[in-house]
């Protein structure tokens, strides 16, 4: 049984809801350590870039292992 376009839909909303939260995080806790301080506005915009990498290396790579499996 296949997953539908909606539950796909959801899945990757979540996932990338829950990906940038942790990112934001993340950057709060090691970004002082590394004696770097930005304010969080630039924090968020940061994690905003690395989500966005992040979607479209997964789309690509889901599209190549797509291809490959109907090949």
């Amino acid at each position: 049984m296949s997953q539908s376009r909606t539950h796909s839909f959801l899945e990757a909303v979540v996932n990338v809801g829950i990906g940038y939260i942790v990112s934001t995080l993340a950057q709060i806790v090691i970004f002082p350590i590394y004696n770097i301080h930005i304010p969080l506005s630039q924090q968020m915009e940061i994690s905003g870039l690395i989500t966005l990498v992040s979607i479209t290396r997964l789309y690509i790579i889901r599209r190549v292992f797509n291809q490959l499996r109907n090949n």
